[in-house]
């Protein structure tokens, strides 16, 4: 009973909430790879990008909720997403046509799109705390909880009860169909190839007939599409707070990176593998403990490497880690 029990603890505090954090770093790195591998620079704009994304949904959510429209037992900002997704489509557009596209044209060197991604980035915080605020925003107005820990305590018995909450139900779906969608995109339709064509060899795409201009345009459209459901779902589960999402920026580039960027295979796995070094070391095991070792010698202490403070600070160590012993990452991406 003690063994299921230090289970049922483990998957309330580390397994269920590492995967649905490791699925919004997923689409997040996805993002990033993306840009990366076709066109060619590291958009640290990416993360304020997120939170444009989450804004729009956010004052989509709040119009219909104005006229009396919800999507209960799920919640409203599911119906507003596809207002997020098109409007940042639009953003990531008019800002490529505006910003990019010259120095594209000028074939300037990778690091100096990194600059210019930089003040896109100061651009579209400033933006986005401007216009919502720089408040934390909680706009999830569906049923709390799939399953409750009183229910499953009274169903099972046992003294730890298991919660799951809607949203982190509604990322790890989201999350595998957009993935789905994503590879079905890249590797069977048309358009996809000719991505994959530009991203391996820009020179022999451009021999092939390929039109550069429309994919670095559907590029956009797609990273919008990820952007805003990462934030989104990111948002729905804890809170959207502007500031936040400029902070995800690292264990999101730190995915990409360790996954191997420009892999979109790589992003996945990056993601999770963060997620889950994050919670874990930042997860105080005193309670797992206790129900597993023998009575009398639970530990004291908390049991906890770090706090949740520095869960960051994980990313960073284990960015620092790849980048000195396989700057490709796991899956052989690119070099940074």
């Amino acid at each position: 009973m003690d063994v299921l029990n230090a289970l049922v603890a483990l998957a309330n505090f580390v397994l269920i909430p590492a995967t649905a954090y490791g699925a919004q770093l997923a689409l997040g790195a996805l993002g990033v790879t993306l840009i990366y591998g076709i066109l060619r620079f590291s958009n640290f704009a990416h993360g304020d990008t997120m939170a444009f994304g989450t804004m729009v949904t956010i004052l989509a959510t709040w119009g219909l909720q104005s006229y009396g429209i919800s999507l209960s037992p799920l919640p409203t900002a599911l119906l507003a997403l596809p207002v997020g997704i098109a409007v940042t489509a639009l953003l990531l557009l008019g800002t490529d046509r505006v910003v990019y596209r010259f120095y594209r044209e000028q074939k300037a060197k990778p690091v100096i799109l990194v600059i210019v991604s930089m003040g896109v980035m100061f651009i579209l915080n400033g933006l986005v705390r401007f216009i919502i605020g720089p408040d934390d925003h909680r706009f999830d107005d569906g049923v709390r909880f799939l399953i409750d820990a009183r229910t499953f305590r009274e169903m099972t018995g046992l003294a730890e009860g298991l919660a799951i909450r809607t949203s982190q139900a509604i990322t790890i779906v989201t999350a595998v169909v957009v993935v789905a969608l994503l590879f079905w995109f890249l590797n069977r339709t048309r358009t996809g190839k000719s991505m994959r064509a530009f991203s391996d060899n820009e020179d022999l795409a451009l021999l092939s007939g390929i039109n550069p201009e429309r994919v670095v345009a559907i590029t956009w459209i797609i990273v919008a599409a990820l952007a805003t459901t990462a934030g989104v779902l990111y948002g729905l589960d804890k809170s959207f707070k502007a500031f936040t999402y400029f902070q995800l920026l690292l264990p999101i580039f730190a995915a990409a990176i360790v996954g191997g960027l420009g892999n979109p295979l790589g992003a996945i796995a990056g993601g999770f593998l963060i997620a889950f070094s994050e919670v874990t070391i930042t997860y105080a095991w005193k309670k797992v403990l206790t129900y597993l070792l023998p009575d009398g010698m639970a530990p004291d202490g908390l049991v906890q490497l770090l706090s949740t403070e520095y869960k960051f600070a994980v990313s960073f160590v284990i960015l620092v880690i790849v980048l000195l012993f396989r700057p490709t990452g796991i899956f052989r991406g690119k070099s940074v």
